[in-house]
């Protein structure tokens, strides 16, 4: 598993990190448990050194969960969660005030059961939020007292994006793929100058990028994809498909395999949230991630921005 630099805890991550909002149930419907519990331990024997999680990803279940299948392995194991969003009886509610984030983090260490948060974010605050400067000052405290490894901000825009880098965050989790690259190209040069560590999600945009759906792909209730995208919408991406197929070639086999390895092609990312189901979908990603640098032939990349324009993909 190859590694990159995570200077911010003097060590490194390997390139491919699991996230676990599908693991949780919340995502895209029902899944066992003793799948989820596979999938944590694969990702564990095969060298993944990052977990990626939220407290309110089932309720705080998967902290417990990834607490128990990662135990006696905290010095090989990082685990980076999210706060900042209360669960009430009416839904989820953004809330970031210094007492309420205490609380949650406090939760959130007893869930997981370390006595540091190796990397602790908050969860799509907005651009206010976070130039409040209430929020990020917990967290730097939380830093400050050796509770927190690495603090950062999960961000859900580039102006959210940049707010988090100007209060000093040491890690940015930010969407990254083939389809909606500009976030991360908008703060290219602040990542760049500030060696902030980014964690790219959303790698796959949620199964579209890897070329299995047909234009007449519907949901079912309790995915979050059937709200994602109106009809329209999702016949509209999938038609601009072609372009990723269009990768397809050499040493790269599959649209899937080309998506994965154009995140991997970008050296800004420190390592890319892989989100499976399965232990199969794992170890195909893993095996997808291919043997490079170079992950894509140069052409290839250099021919991209301007097919994706022609497919009407502002990414």
């Amino acid at each position: 598993m190859r590694r990159r630099p995570f200077p911010q805890l003097s060590t490194e991550l390997t390139e491919l990190s699991l996230g676990t909002w599908g693991l949780s149930g919340d995502a895209y419907g029902p899944i066992a448990d003793a799948e989820a519990d596979a999938v944590i331990d694969r990702a564990a024997e095969l060298g993944i050194t990052l977990f990626d999680t939220a407290d309110v990803y089932a309720h705080g279940e998967m902290e417990k969960r990834l607490g128990r299948r990662l135990k006696g392995r905290s010095s090989k194991t990082l685990i980076a969660t999210r706060i900042g969003t209360e669960r009430t009886e009416t839904g989820g509610h953004k809330r970031f005030d210094a007492a309420y984030l205490r609380e949650a983090f406090e939760r959130s260490r007893e869930r997981i059961g370390r006595d540091r948060i190796d990397v602790l974010m908050l969860h799509n605050p907005s651009v206010v939020t976070i130039e409040a400067g209430e929020a990020t000052g917990l967290l730097k405290e939380l830093r400050g007292k050796g509770s927190v490894g690495a603090w950062g901000v999960s961000a859900g825009s580039k102006e959210a994006a940049l707010a988090a880098l100007e209060a000093g965050a040491e890690v940015l989790s930010i969407t990254y793929n083939l389809f909606h690259a500009r976030d991360l190209h908008a703060v290219a040069a602040e990542i760049a100058m500030r060696g902030v560590t980014v964690l790219a999600h959303s790698v796959l945009a949620y199964g579209l990028l890897t070329c299995h759906w047909g234009p007449e792909r519907t949901f079912d209730e309790g995915d979050h994809r059937r709200d994602r995208w109106k009809p329209g919408e999702l016949r509209k991406r999938i038609a601009q498909l072609e372009v990723v197929r269009s990768m397809v070639g050499g040493e790269v086999l599959t649209p899937r395999a080309g998506a994965l390895r154009f995140v991997l092609s970008n050296s800004l990312v420190t390592s890319a949230i892989l989100g499976p189901r399965s232990t199969a979908q794992l170890e195909q990603l893993m095996r997808e991630a291919g043997n490079g640098p170079p992950y894509l032939p140069d052409k290839l990349l250099s021919d991209l921005p301007s097919k994706l324009i022609g497919a009407g993909v502002a990414s």
